[in-house]
């Protein structure tokens, strides 16, 4: 089974809290909030405060995305914010290790992100020390991208090697209603959709027609 994730980064941000609550009632478990700084990727969106104020209002859980260059820095703010998964980018400045136990010593899930260019071979060793590796199908950065679809392999390689069955793996870029089957047919277990979802005329329709096409036949797979 694929679960889909709605990213706010494509929602109303002035209602952010209704979004959350909406999104729910359609049936989600968790929430993407992805934090950028204008330096790792070109953009900026949103930071700790804007989490913290979200997470008086909804007991979702939030998975912290840091599109930032000095994840270290930023640890201890969302830990205190309310981030139950926090996720940097191996491509980042620090050391990977360092950044996972410092998450876990916060007492909440610690991921890793991988670029769509990044080989698979950075974050191997990783592997038995994370909760949860994201796999970008588009270039980080802004939303209503079109899927690299060829990124999708790494889920089928990094399924194949983890034999504890642990690890989550998401996907996270240019998830529509063309691209969502094929997304969950390489065995991802959380798909991060945005702008299909909150773009669209009823946005909580749109997760549930996501999830159905996620799960066609997925007791086949």
């Amino acid at each position: 089974m694929s679960e889909i994730v709605p990213s706010l980064l494509s929602a109303d941000f002035s209602i952010l809290a209704e979004e959350a609550a909406k999104m729910k009632e359609a049936g989600a478990e968790r929430l993407h909030l992805d934090v950028m700084d204008g330096h790792f990727v070109p953009n900026l969106s949103f930071g700790n405060p804007v989490v913290k104020s979200l997470r008086s209002r909804s007991d979702l859980h939030f998975e912290v995305h840091l599109m930032v260059q000095n994840p270290g820095d930023r640890i201890d703010e969302f830990l205190k914010a309310g981030a139950d998964t926090l996720i940097f980018h191996i491509e980042a400045d620090g050391d990977a290790s360092e950044l996972i136990k410092r998450i876990k010593a916060g007492g909440i899930e610690a991921g890793v992100s991988i670029k769509p260019e990044t080989p698979l071979s950075s974050i191997l060793e990783l592997i038995p020390e994370i909760d949860l590796l994201l796999v970008m199908t588009v270039d980080p950065g802004f939303g209503g991208q079109a899927m690299i679809k060829s990124a999708l392999k790494k889920v089928v390689d990094v399924k194949k090697m983890n034999e504890t069955g642990n690890l989550l793996v998401e996907v996270d870029g240019g998830i529509n209603l063309e691209t969502i089957q094929e997304a969950a047919e390489a065995g991802t277990d959380l798909i991060v959709s945005g702008s299909t979802i909150f773009h669209s005329s009823n946005p909580p329709e749109m997760f549930k027609t996501l999830t159905r096409k996620a799960n066609l036949n997925s007791e086949e797979r």
